[in-house]
């Protein structure tokens, strides 16, 4: 099989994508847009399901996506450099599969070819959250998401 055959995200780094490829390896779960705590004597993550003021919880998307760093300071933009040690990330997080060099899961929106798959999986979490306006302390949201 040619390498032009295989899809773009097996055939090339992350630091090729394009812009429009390096977005689309977003399945929109929205574990991204949650607060975690890190442990930081072992690196241990601790998720929670506390997210985002800037998380729209109806359609997982950020409400301003363009100035999200700005707005948000903890908001982490993930570039390759940071994919350099991606342990902080969901571990179904593509960005984090790939630069591990490990597969997107069936349920990936660009390998099931249906965008409501991440849904329809279980691993889109932004309905079971709440906003960090109203959460109070992190130690009491958090959650093991079911990867």
């Amino acid at each position: 099989m040619a390498d032009t055959d295989n899809p773009f995200w097996q055939r090339k780094s992350l630091r090729e994508l394009s812009r429009q490829e390096w977005e689309s390896l977003c399945d929109g779960c929205t574990k991204c847009c949650h607060y975690r705590l890190e442990d930081v004597d072992t690196r241990a993550i601790y998720f929670t399901n506390v997210h985002c003021r800037l998380l729209d919880p109806e359609t997982g998307r950020c409400t301003d996506y363009s100035h999200r760093s700005e707005r948000v300071p903890d908001c982490v933009t993930i570039t390759p450099e940071v994919l350099e040690d991606p342990y902080w990330l969901p571990r179904t997080c593509a960005y984090r599969l790939l630069a591990e060099g490990r597969p997107l899961p069936r349920w990936h929106p660009l390998v099931s070819g249906d965008p409501l798959s991440v849904e329809t999986a279980g691993q889109r979490v932004c309905r079971r959250t709440i906003c960090e306006d109203d959460a109070g302390e992190l130690e009491q949201h958090l959650v093991d998401w079911i990867d």
